[in-house]
């Protein structure tokens, strides 16, 4: 007489977007009676692609458009969810997740996709725990700050955004262009000082400042002055300056969300510490991914760790939806490759106005010089027109690179940046991808070429989606899951969209027919 295995049971504490990935890549496997899953929410909504929230703050898109997850579909295929259901405590011996009304959820394999909160800077008039933020400053992490920008953008109110990382930026930038007042203070000399350098900073600046973004420089911020009322009223700087305005938005990083982890003695850092299993522990029971998983094994001869302690997590969905896809294939038995080493860092500035790339080591200065001769850096710009470039390379590989206002120029350097390829001996070439009438110019991409840099989907993939019918971005997404992410990849499958068109129109008035 066989014997018939009980599924296993694997509850996931968290369901943002990569949660959301976890959980559709585990479906068949509910399906099938393989995996009894369940999954606890802290939001009273499903998960959502977060780093949309963004375009529903200024009105470019809707609640309903960035939804990830049906509750209908997902009960109809075993997936139990529980929403508004925070999760206290996780004891470890008796494998239970404890929630915030008392009750208890078992597990078999558990997994932490708490994803992290937005960082409350230490300003006099806020509350560091962020339980209670002044009416008129909020973060832009959940849809709720969502509607409270979006309110404040429709009113005419005037923003000030503290913090000049990509998300405060793509903020400023978008709410601008719906014509708001917007205002930008941070204590670096330029934006993004982690990611470029001084010139393609300055560069940046003039451009903000040309399509109407205030911009605050040094701004080495005290504390918030509130009105009678006990409204935002003004940003404090050290040297007693006030930045005005009628909404706050705090945009100075995030930090991940290890409480929970805490309750039961697992490894912290920046985050969640993981092993290149994404295991969380020793014995392969409890997993963390997103933006609360840290990897770093632990290894003092990992290459792939070395130099990463003190990083944190990646925070970007794609390497969050890389390790969910890998995890479910662990979890399902599936024998997945090894996940490998995060992908090298890259920024792309989100915005219509702005085009900017940067990626690696972009420190080097052109004068500056190492032993052997192997560091090179050429670098050009044209400020009047917004227009800046800078290539680092060692041993004839790119491993830095800032692009400002040359979009072609870019892509074609994240390419080689990509595949640490070389540049070409003449650099200024490379510059002409952006001349008029150049857009054929360059190395054309393959199709194995990556385009959506969040999903991993190639040029190749998305060509067989439409050749296969699809006739709009939101149906290569559904197709290729290309353009579900950030949205940086759109424009390309518009043009890709466009090029089929135009190559299968018939030309009228050309025949010589009777």
């Amino acid at each position: 007489m066989s014997v018939v295995e009980a599924p296993e049971r694997v509850v996931v504490v968290g369901f943002g977007p990569v949660a959301a990935r976890l959980v559709e890549e585990l479906r068949p496997a509910v399906r099938a009676g393989h995996i009894e899953l369940l999954v606890l929410g802290e939001e009273s909504v499903p998960a959502y692609n977060r780093v949309l929230v963004g375009d529903v703050a200024v009105g470019r898109t809707t609640e309903a458009a960035i939804a990830m997850a049906g509750l209908r579909e997902l009960w109809a295929d075993g997936v139990q969810v529980m929403l508004d259901t925070p999760a206290t405590a996780i004891d470890r011996h008796t494998r239970q997740v404890v929630l915030a009304d008392g009750r208890t959820a078992r597990y078999d394999r558990l997994v932490l996709a708490t994803g992290a909160h937005a960082a409350i800077p230490p300003l006099a008039g806020l509350d560091p725990t962020h339980r209670r933020l002044p009416e008129g400053v909020t973060t832009l992490r959940d849809l709720g700050d969502a509607r409270r920008v979006r309110a404040a953008v429709g009113a005419g109110q005037r923003l000030v955004v503290l913090g000049a990382g990509a998300l405060g930026l793509e903020a400023a930038l978008a709410a601008a262009e719906e014509g708001a007042d917007v205002t930008v203070a941070f204590a670096g000399r330029v934006p993004l000082d982690r990611n470029i350098d001084l010139g393609g900073g300055r560069v940046l600046v003039r451009e903000l400042r040309r399509l109407g973004v205030g911009v605050v420089g040094g701004a080495v911020s005290t504390g918030v002055e509130l009105d009678r009322d006990g409204r935002f009223r003004a940003l404090v700087l050290d040297d007693d300056t006030e930045v005005t305005g009628d909404l706050l938005l705090l945009s100075v990083g995030v930090r991940a969300r290890v409480g929970l982890a805490r309750t039961c003695a697992l490894g912290v850092g920046k985050g969640i510490l993981v092993d290149h299993g994404l295991r969380a522990d020793p014995d392969g029971t409890v997993f963390a991914i997103g933006d609360c998983a840290e990897v770093l094994c632990g290894d003092a001869d990992c290459s792939d760790c070395a130099g990463r302690e003190g990083r944190g997590p990646a925070g970007l969905v794609g390497p969050g939806w890389r390790q969910a896809s890998w995890l479910a294939a662990h979890l399902t038995g599936a024998g997945p490759e090894p996940l490998g080493p995060e992908p090298r860092d890259l920024i792309l500035l989100k915005a219509r106005s702005v085009d900017l790339v940067a990626a690696g080591d972009t420190t080097p200065e052109p004068w500056d010089e190492e032993r052997g001769g192997s560091l090179a850096v050429a670098q050009w710009a044209d400020p009047q027109h917004g227009r800046y470039v800078k290539m680092v390379t060692r041993d004839g590989g790119l491993t830095g690179v800032v692009c400002v206002g040359m979009p072609r120029t870019a892509a074609e350097l994240v390419l080689l940046f990509e595949r640490a390829g070389e540049l070409p001996a003449d650099r200024t070439t490379l510059f002409r991808l952006d001349a008029a009438g150049q857009e054929a110019a360059g190395t054309p991409p393959g199709p194995e070429s990556t385009v959506c840099r969040c999903t991993g989907a190639t040029l190749g993939s998305i060509e067989d989606a439409i050749g296969s019918g699809c006739s709009s971005v939101v149906e290569v997404g559904r197709a290729t899951r290309a353009g579900t992410g950030c949205g940086g990849c759109h424009e390309t499958i518009r043009e890709r969209l466009a090029a089929r068109a135009a190559s299968s129109a018939v030309p009228s008035g050309t025949g010589t027919g009777p």
